[in-house]
C-alpha cells in the first residue's frame, strides 16, 4: 500500500483539498486498496477546524465529500508512516524539515513538481482564487497518480 501524505501549513484549505481530490481520482480508479491518503499541517495555528467552508462547498459541487475532517499537524512519526509527503509549497517544505530533521529517504515533494508547471499551489486563503488552485491541485493529483503508476510497471 502507498501512502501519501498531503501538507500544507494549516490543513484546512489546500492539503485537504488535496486529500479528498486524490481519493476520489484513486477511487474513480478503481484503487482505493491500493493506497492510504491523509492531509496535514505544518502549523499549529488550525488544528481542530473543519475544512474552510469556501473549500468544503467546492469539494461537494464536485461531488467529494471531506466530513469528519479535521485539521492536524505532521509530526515526526509521519516520516517514517508515509512514503509521499507532499507539500504544497516551498514554505511547507522548509517547515516539514524543521520539523523532520532532514529528509534522508527523498519522500518530499511539491505536488506541482509531477507536472509540467513546478512550484508552489496558489494558498486560496490570500488568493481568495478558489478555482485557480482547485485546478492547480487537481492537475498535481492527476499527474501524481500517472507517476505513480508508472513506478509500479
Amino acid at each position: 500500500m502507498t501512502k501519501i501524505l498531503f501538507v500544507c501549513h494549516g490543513n484546512i484549505c489546500r492539503s485537504p483539498m488535496a486529500e479528498f481530490v486524490m481519493k476520489d481520482i484513486v477511487e474513480k480508479a478503481g484503487l482505493e486498496d491500493e493506497f492510504y491518503i491523509e492531509s496535514a499541517a505544518t502549523s499549529t495555528e488550525e488544528i481542530g477546524e473543519s475544512v474552510y467552508p469556501p473549500v468544503r462547498s467546492l469539494l461537494e459541487k464536485h461531488g467529494i465529500s471531506c466530513e469528519g475532517k479535521r485539521a492536524r499537524q505532521i509530526t515526526r512519526a509521519d516520516y517514517d508512516n508515509f512514503d509521499y509527503i507532499i507539500g504544497m509549497d516551498s514554505a511547507n517544505i522548509r517547515n516539514m524539515l524543521r520539523i523532520f530533521g532532514e529528509d534522508r529517504q527523498g519522500k518530499l515533494s511539491l505536488l506541482k513538481d509531477y507536472t509540467d508547471f513546478p512550484g508552489d499551489v496558489a494558498d486560496p486563503w490570500y488568493t481568495r482564487d478558489f478555482n485557480l488552485t482547485w485546478n492547480e491541485v487537481a492537475l498535481g493529483c492527476r499527474e501524481l497518480l500517472s507517476a505513480l503508476r508508472n513506478d509500479y510497471e
